[in-house]
C-alpha cells in the first residue's frame, strides 16, 4: 500500500516546526505500527535528513552505529574512522557541516537508548542546550513505547521537560480515511474492516491483500504463524511488566464486566487495588472509561463504564484470547464458525455506533443543524440507554439519535422508541429543544423517509 492517506495537521505541524527561526525540537510517539516511520519518511523525503533508527543493544553500540550514520550524512572520512567516546562529538561534527538547507536529524526508537542508559536523556538535554539550540537545525525524537517516551522526554522530572517545540502522539487512522484505502469496498464492507483493523496503517495494509474480511481473518489472525496473531500481548509486553494483570483486567471487560465492581469481582481483588491498572491501560490508549455525557464532572461521576478503546485489540480478545486452545490445536475452523455467528451483533455493531459518534463531528462542521453542538456520546440510565447524545449548551438544543447495523431497512418504531426515552435524558429540561438523528447501514422504509421529509426535527443518515 503505497499511497500516504490522512496525516495532514500531524504533517502541517512538524512543516511549521521545520520553518520555525532557529531550531526546532519534537518528540514524535505511539503505538507500533501506527505509522510514526511513515509519517517521519514521508516529511523528510524532500528535506536534508540524517534518519537513525536506535536498536535494543547497548548504549555503545547505538553510538557506534550514530557515527557510522552522521559520517555518511556529511560525507565525512574523520567521523568515520574517528574513535568517538561521546555523543557531543558527533553532533558537533553534523553542526559544523555545511547545508543550503536545515538539515533534520531524526532519532527513531529514541526509548531503547535511554532503557540501556538512564543518563541519556540528561546526556542528550546537555547537547540540545551546548549544541543544538542556537543553530539551525530540527531534531525529532521518536518512539513506540508510549511509557518510556513520556518519562524520558515529556514528563515533568525528565531532564528534557519543557525542551520540546512541539510534541505529536500519533492515534489511528479514522475511519473517514477508509474509502481512500479501498476505493472500490462499498460502505459496509468498509466498517466491517475497520472493525477489525481499527486504523492501524500496518493492519490494513495486510488486510487489503484478502478481498473477503473472513478470509482476511483466516489468513492474518488465526494463523499462529502471523504476527497480528500475538500482537497484543507484544504491544503489552513492551510497555508493563505484570502482563498477566493486564490482560485479566482486558479479558474480564471483553467478556462484559464494564463496572469497576463488575471487574474487581471477576477478578476476585479490591477495587483499590484495581484502579492503578485501569488508569495504566487508559494511558496507553487501550481502555477509556466513558459517563452518561450529560454529566458534568466525569472524574467524579459513579457512572463510569469501561470499554476497550481499541478495534482490534476488542475484537482479539472477544474472539481470539478465549479460545487460543482451539487455533493452537489445529481446530481454528471452530473459531472461525463462532466468529461467523457473533461478529457481527458482538462487535461490528458497536464499533458502527463509534463511526456514527465520529460522523456526528462531520454533521456538525458541515453545518447540519442551525446550531453547534459541544459534546457527543453515549447516554444511560438504569432503565435506558440512547446510542448518541449530542449537547448545544449554548442554545439548549439536544440531538438524540440511535444507530442500526441491521440486515433490514429501519422503520417509524425506532423513531417512536428514540422519543419515548426523550423525557428520561434530564438535561435542560424546562427549556431546550430536541432533535433527532438516525443512522442505518441498511437505509430507512419509505414510511421513515416520508416522516423525515416532513419534519425539520428527523434526520437520517445512511
Amino acid at each position: 500500500m503505497e499511497k500516504f492517506i490522512d496525516r495532514t495537521d500531524e504533517m502541517a505541524t512538524l512543516q511549521h516546526e521545520y520553518e520555525r527561526k532557529g531550531s526546532a525540537l519534537v518528540i514524535l510517539y505511539g503505538r507500533r505500527r501506527v505509522g510514526k516511520t511513515t509519517l517521519i519518511s514521508e516529511f523528510i523525503k524532500d528535506k536534508k535528513a540524517l534518519f537513525f533508527l536506535a536498536s535494543e543493544e547497548s548504549e555503545s553500540q547505538n553510538r557506534m552505529a550514530f557515527k557510522d550514520k552522521a559520517a555518511e550524512f556529511i560525507d565525512s572520512d574523520l567521523l568515520r574512522h574517528a574513535d568517538v567516546k561521546d555523543w557531543d562529538t558527533i553532533f558537533k561534527a553534523i553542526l559544523d557541516a555545511r547545508f543550503d538547507s536545515k538539515p533534520v536529524i531524526v532519532l527513531d526508537e529514541f526509548q531503547y537508548i535511554g532503557k540501556s542508559n538512564a543518563a541519556f536523556p540528561s546526556i542528550f538535554q546537555r547537547i540540545w542546550e551546548e549544541t543544538l539550540k542556537d543553530k539551525e537545525v530540527m531534531v525529532i525524537l521518536c518512539g513506540s513505547l508510549i511509557s518510556m517516551m513520556k518519562s524520558q522526554t515529556l514528563d515533568y522530572s525528565s531532564p528534557l521537560y519543557g525542551r520540546r517545540t512541539a510534541q505529536i502522539r500519533l492515534k489511528q487512522i479514522p475511519f473517514r480515511y477508509y474509502d481512500e484505502f479501498f476505493p472500490d469496498k462499498a460502505h459496509r464492507e468498509l466498517i466491517d474492516l475497520y472493525a477489525i483493523t481499527g486504523g492501524v496503517p500496518k493492519y490494513i495494509e495486510l488486510f487489503a491483500e484478502d478481498t473477503d474480511l473472513y478470509t482476511a481473518i483466516q489468513h492474518n489472525i488465526l494463523n499462529t504463524s502471523s504476527y497480528l496473531y500475538d500482537e497484543p500481548e507484544f504491544l503489552l509486553q513492551q510497555e508493563v511488566s505484570e502482563v498477566g494483570t493486564y490482560f485479566s483486567v482486558i479479558k474480564a471487560i471483553a467478556a462484559g464486566h464494564s463496572k469497576l465492581s463488575a471487574i474487581a469481582t471477576a477478578l476476585e481483588i479490591k477495587q483499590t487495588n484495581l484502579t492503578k491498572y485501569l488508569k495504566i491501560l487508559i494511558d496507553l490508549d487501550i481502555l477509556e472509561r466513558e459517563v452518561p455525557v450529560t454529566v458534568d464532572h466525569p472524574e467524579k461521576s459513579k457512572m463510569g463504564l469501561y470499554k476497550i478503546k481499541d478495534n482490534y485489540l476488542r475484537f482479539w480478545f472477544a474472539f481470539v484470547y478465549p479460545n487460543r486452545s482451539y487455533i493452537e490445536s489445529g481446530n481454528s475452523t471452530i473459531v472461525m464458525d463462532k466468529i461467523r455467528q457473533n461478529l457481527i451483533d458482538h462487535h461490528i455493531a458497536y464499533v458502527y455506533e463509534d463511526v456514527c459518534r465520529e460522523k456526528m463531528w462531520t454533521l456538525n462542521a458541515e453545518g447540519k443543524w442551525p446550531f453547534s453542538f459541544a459534546k457527543v456520546g453515549r447516554w444511560w440510565d438504569k432503565n435506558n440507554e440512547i446510542d448518541i447524545v449530542a449537547l448545544d449548551p449554548e442554545s439548549n438544543n439536544l440531538i438524540l439519535g440511535e444507530c442500526k447495523y441491521w440486515q433490514n431497512e429501519v422503520g417509524t418504531s425506532v423513531l417512536r422508541d428514540l422519543e419515548a426515552k426523550t423525557a428520561h435524558v434530564k438535561w435542560q429540561n424546562d427549556n431546550r429543544r430536541t432533535w433527532y438523528i438516525l443512522f442505518s447501514i441498511s437505509g430507512f422504509t419509505g414510511e421513515l423517509k416520508a416522516i423525515a421529509e416532513n419534519r425539520s426535527d428527523v434526520m437520517l443518515c445512511e
